[in-house]
């Protein structure tokens, strides 16, 4: 159901785009890496957590980690990571396919800015095998997502 979503989204709102469905899993940002033939940083690793009552997606290069006090500034309040049953319901995409594509419902998105290095990155596409290929900056307008410096 969650790649359905997601290749549906993509059939509205950038039918160019083809979401890639590979037999290797992806699951990881090695897997993904490996399986996408880029090098790590250019995953566009998608990190569902909360912060006070708001649940959100951070993307970041798949090498990048979050900064803990950067966040605190940016967002007044501590991040906490969701759980796999919490970044299910909240996304309806299983941990490893998560996405800023095909929610069931609105969730804030923000795009680090260690994405900016890589003309291409490859985000997960709602399925533990499954992807896409786009800019940094054609993700972060697909998702009306805000650029943020969050990652180290």
């Amino acid at each position: 159901m969650s790649l359905e979503t997601v290749r549906a989204f993509f059939a509205a709102n950038a039918p160019d785009i083809a979401v890639i469905v590979t037999d290797a899993s992806s699951a990881t940002v090695a897997l993904a890496a490996e399986a996408h033939g880029v090098s790590p940083e250019q995953i566009a690793k998608t990190i569902c957590l909360r912060a006070g009552d708001t649940t959100m997606l951070i993307l970041a290069s798949g090498t990048a980690r979050l900064d803990n006090r950067k966040f605190k500034d940016r967002f007044g309040a501590k991040a906490r990571m969701l759980g796999a049953e919490e970044v299910v319901e909240a996304t309806s995409h299983p941990v490893g396919g998560v996405c800023p594509f095909g929610l069931p419902q609105p969730l804030p998105v923000y795009c680090d800015v260690s994405l900016q290095a890589f003309g291409e990155v490859v985000p997960a596409a709602g399925a533990t095998n499954a992807a896409v290929r786009l800019t940094p900056q054609r993700m972060a307008d697909l998702t009306a997502a805000e650029w943020v410096d969050v990652c180290q």
